[in-house]
């Protein structure tokens, strides 16, 4: 089976550093395909709650992750530097669909690339409900590549 090459730097919207940990490598020298998810967690909840407003401590709506998916291009290893590049490509009533790159600055072609979905759902009941609007307006930015937004 033939997997289709990586989306490009140019294909996202917004940039973020990551900093890579000691305890990120595995015993095979190189980060744990684990620590990919948590890059993955971490710059989709900081652009939420950055650009969009999400109240993680007391907000009455909050993101649950629903599925998320990784695919491995080249390895890196502590303390290389990173940068996750993020876009959406489905903005439902409930749901996003984010896509996110992981690249050595300045490279064109991503070490990992994958997607991750959150359902927003009422903190309480867990119930899906519309996407706030300010959360839904940051987003909408992710889906545009005319803005391009390095943080």
């Amino acid at each position: 089976m033939q997997k289709e090459p990586p989306a490009d730097r140019g294909c996202y919207t917004y940039f973020s550093p990551i900093a890579t940990r000691w305890m990120d490598n595995d015993i095979y020298g190189h980060i744990n395909n684990v620590a990919y998810y948590s890059y993955f967690d971490s710059v989709v909840n900081r652009y939420t709650i950055e650009v969009g407003g999400l109240d993680i401590h007391d907000g009455d709506v909050i993101g649950l992750v629903i599925e998320s998916m990784c695919q491995y291009h080249q390895p890196a290893a502590f303390p290389d530097a990173l940068e996750a590049g993020v876009r959406v490509s489905k903005l439902g009533r409930s749901s996003v669909r984010y896509e996110i790159g992981i690249f050595f600055p300045g490279s064109e072609t991503p070490i990992a690339s994958g997607h991750f979905v959150h359902v927003f759902v009422d903190r309480e009941s867990r119930k899906p409900v519309a996407i706030p609007d300010g959360i839904r307006a940051g987003m909408a930015k992710l889906t545009d590549d005319s803005n391009r937004k390095q943080s």
